[in-house]
């Protein structure tokens, strides 16, 4: 029997693995002749993200072959205790629109328990990860690295929330709910998707709440926001990232927040 890979390998597989996406959706990123269709549910799929998903693929099969894989283009490959998910472009109607605000997600769950996540966006010149027990950290846009932390905001009427879009809330009879939480709060704006989580790791934001989300967009996304000693949970308050639904917040604020959120999706 093999010797089982560390965190420290894992987490150094997954940055060299965003190394190799970032120059991939960095060459695909407003070129003239980028492909992009449309998938059953009519959201966009672009070449940049079958692309990266299927390098990913490769690499983990080479590096990791006893490893199951989970997706978004290509769904899940295998049945085992340690399962890599993946986003290639989380942001994707961002991407094809020229918009810098996207990013390649890798999380590594093991035995149901998310132990590593990466978020690299590399038109924004920045990148988030982190191992569990080890801290989470960013590299900034001047090439620093420094420790990510939550704010110490404690007051709803102190704090900045950040969401996706208003769509999302209306097609699902839930946008009374965020309008409760956005009325109680100081500041609000629309950044979305993995951005506004990681700037809740950063302590910019300190709520993220979602509606409607996928596995693949948030396995990254939960370790970074606990490590940097946050709370990630669904709009019921269930800690993880595959509830369907999301909030991330400095966890000081985390209970109030969830308050605003009716159990069952039903609008106030």
């Amino acid at each position: 029997m093999g010797i089982s890979p560390t965190p420290a390998d894992d987490l150094a597989l997954a940055l060299s693995l965003a190394d190799a996406a970032d120059k991939i959706t960095l060459a695909r990123f407003q070129a003239v002749d980028l492909r992009v269709e449309s998938k059953p549910d009519n959201t966009p799929v672009s070449d940049a993200d079958t692309a990266v998903e299927s390098m990913i693929r490769e690499r983990l099969a080479a590096a990791r072959p006893a490893d199951a894989v989970l997706g978004e283009e290509e769904g899940l490959t295998g049945d085992a205790r340690r399962r890599w998910i993946l986003d290639p472009v989380d942001g994707t109607k961002n991407f094809v629109r020229g918009v810098p605000v996207w990013g390649t997600l890798l999380g590594l769950e093991v035995d149901g328990e998310i132990v590593v996540g990466v978020a690299s966006a590399p038109a924004m010149g920045r990148r988030w990860w982190a191992a569990k027990g080890s801290g989470a950290f960013t590299r900034t846009a001047v090439g620093d690295t420094r420790a990510l932390r939550v704010s110490s905001v404690s007051r709803l009427e102190d704090a900045f929330l950040s969401f996706a879009s208003l769509e999302g809330w209306t097609e699902r009879g839930r946008v009374d709910e965020l309008l409760h939480l956005a009325d109680k709060v100081w500041r609000t704006r629309a950044y979305g998707d993995f951005w506004s989580h990681m700037m809740v790791a950063e302590g910019a934001v300190d709520i993220a709440p979602e509606p409607v989300v996928s596995l693949w967009d948030l396995a990254a996304l939960q370790i970074i926001v606990e490590e940097a000693g946050g709370r990630f949970t669904d709009l019921r308050g269930r800690r993880g990232a595959g509830h369907g639904t999301v909030l991330s917040s400095n966890g000081h604020l985390h209970e109030a927040a969830l308050a605003s959120f009716v159990p069952g999706g039903s609008a106030r």
